[in-house]
């Protein structure tokens, strides 16, 4: 008779309940994030800032934003995810003007971005 509801259980598995970590509050501070990221990054590169000056002044004023933030939902925020969108917002806004354009574009874009982060605030994170 056990064997029996093993099978039955193997064969018919319960239907289990998987929650969404996709909560619209994060995809809304993510995307303010990444335009706020985005217009910051491309207004100093038209006030004439090299990539590198405009990456870390954007990136640092942007953290000093989120760190004073008090929005409980930044600590769901992935730094991948971010970064993607970061990358998507930037090329989308101002790549064509300094050659990124398509998914080259993004992804040259997203590699960079996570490389001067690193280095320009080693000890902090975007979201936490």
């Amino acid at each position: 008779m056990s064997l029996l509801f093993v099978l039955i259980y193997l064969l018919n598995p319960p239907i289990g309940l998987a929650f969404d970590t996709s909560d619209p509050s994060v995809s809304l501070l993510q995307n303010r994030i990444s335009n706020n990221f985005s217009r910051k990054y491309c207004k100093a590169i038209q006030n004439g800032l090299s990539k590198d000056e405009a990456m870390k002044s954007a990136i640092v004023k942007t953290e000093n934003i989120i760190s004073f933030s008090y929005n409980p939902q930044k600590k769901w925020i992935e730094k991948d995810d971010l970064a993607n969108q970061i990358s998507l917002q930037v090329v989308n806004d101002c790549g064509l003007t300094f050659g990124l354009v398509g998914k080259e574009g993004v992804d040259y874009f997203k590699s960079y971005f996570l490389e001067i982060y690193e280095k320009t605030t080693p000890d902090k994170n975007f979201s936490r």
